[in-house]
């Protein structure tokens, strides 16, 4: 494939991760598994040194891949691009949120949030060139904080992630993402 031809450029950010990403899963460590998922998305994939300047001028979208999910199928990685190109919006990938949630009323928990209306951000996040022309940096230490950045630019496109997408926290979720991917295969 020709570089012209690619069709967003690619970012597997490790600011804000701590250690993480270098843990091992299935005998990677989690940056090299997303690293390798973007690339069989289809995707060009860049690291740090490129200079956001450059990123803005491409006239691409861009793709931001969590190493903290790091099994997320390179087919939904090039969905997400596809989805960006056709409605032209930020894509963000996101998990239905499962755990019960509670408002808080002073020290006492209050009534249970409905969960219907929580999602969860996970990977990745398409950021269309339109909108990376109106940003004067971009900084994807905290994806959540970023992606309500993005929503002051115009409406989200939100897509729900496969369970193997799901983002991890600690070696014990990696462990249970483990498990995850074994029993699926």
């Amino acid at each position: 494939m020709d570089e012209d031809d690619v069709p967003a450029l690619g970012w597997v950010p490790l600011e804000g991760r701590g250690s993480l990403p270098f843990l091992l899963v299935h005998g990677e460590s989690l940056v090299a598994a997303a690293s390798w998922a973007v690339g069989e998305a289809g995707v060009q994939l860049f690291d740090a040194s490129v200079d956001f300047a450059t990123v803005r001028a491409s006239g691409r979208p861009l793709l931001l891949h969590d190493p903290l999910c790091p099994l997320l199928p390179a087919d939904f990685l090039a969905r997400a691009v596809e989805l960006g190109a056709e409605t032209g919006r930020t894509v963000v990938g996101y998990r239905p949120v499962t755990d019960t949630v509670k408002r808080r009323d002073g020290d006492l928990l209050g009534a249970t949030v409905d969960r219907d209306g929580l999602r969860a951000v996970t990977s990745p996040v398409v950021i269309p060139p339109a909108v990376l022309a109106e940003l004067d940096s971009l900084d994807a230490a905290d994806l959540p904080e970023l992606v309500a950045r993005l929503a002051s630019y115009g409406e989200l496109e939100w897509l729900e992630a496969p369970a193997i997408g799901r983002r991890i926290g600690s070696k014990d979720d990696l462990l249970v993402l483990e498990g995850l991917s074994r029993s699926l295969a």
